[in-house]
């Protein structure tokens, strides 16, 4: 018996190893890919939500837009083209949330630094207080990479419609004033289609951990 088994050592060895290669295999085939859901305005907290946007189900895409960033440099929906990036709203002189966003902002440029197909784009609303000179002051202090985090700046008007009607991401109608806009925590991940992949609380370090996993989720849709 034991002579039987020293003679087929060799062939019990590599069919176990293809054994393992098959399962593996099989696994990988059987087990679905996580794929990201694509937000539509229905899905979402309505108090977020354009009273226009309301009944919308699908082809819902961030707009066009044209804004100034920390270095007087027009950004435009053409300056995204074929990137994947996170979104959000904040203010130079915000002292609550503001500071612990940007700083989660500051990890994720850490984490995607040296990657050419994610950028990241912060809107402030408060535009007549932030002016160009504004934002490259607090570029500077935050540690903000120019080509890889634009802080924008510009029309208010513009700025409240992409918040409102684009990224979902303010809950007031606005009235003119300077602090009309009141912003969420949210992050939001845009693809390339310029359409919402995901939000996140850009106060909450776990959600930051969950952005970054998406971020890769989603990569993979383009290889």
């Amino acid at each position: 018996m034991i002579s039987f088994f020293k003679q087929y050592k060799g062939f019990g060895i590599v069919f176990l190893i293809l054994s393992a290669i098959i399962i593996s295999i099989m696994y990988s085939i059987l087990t679905p890919k996580k794929v990201l859901p694509i937000y539509q305005p229905t899905m979402v907290n309505a108090e977020l939500v354009d009273s226009t946007l309301l009944d919308t189900r699908k082809y819902h895409k961030i707009a066009d837009f044209k804004l100034l960033n920390q270095n007087g440099e027009t950004i435009t929906q053409a300056t995204y083209k074929d990137k994947i990036y996170v979104a959000d709203f904040f203010f130079t002189t915000c002292k609550t949330i503001c500071p612990i966003m940007t700083d989660h902002m500051y990890k994720i440029q850490k984490e995607i630094k040296n990657d050419d197909e994610v950028m990241l784009l912060s809107h402030t609303v408060t535009p007549e207080i932030d002016s160009v000179a504004q934002l490259k002051k607090y570029a500077k202090l935050k540690g903000v990479i120019d080509g890889k985090w634009n802080l924008v700046t510009g029309d208010k008007k513009q700025i409240y419609e992409l918040a409102r009607k684009s990224y979902l991401a303010v809950k007031t109608s606005g009235d003119g004033g300077p602090f009309d806009m009141i912003h969420t925590e949210n992050f939001m991940l845009i693809d390339k289609k310029q359409q919402i992949r995901g939000f996140y609380d850009g106060t909450n370090p776990d959600d930051i951990s969950r952005l970054l996993d998406d971020i890769s989720t989603l990569k993979q849709e383009y290889q």
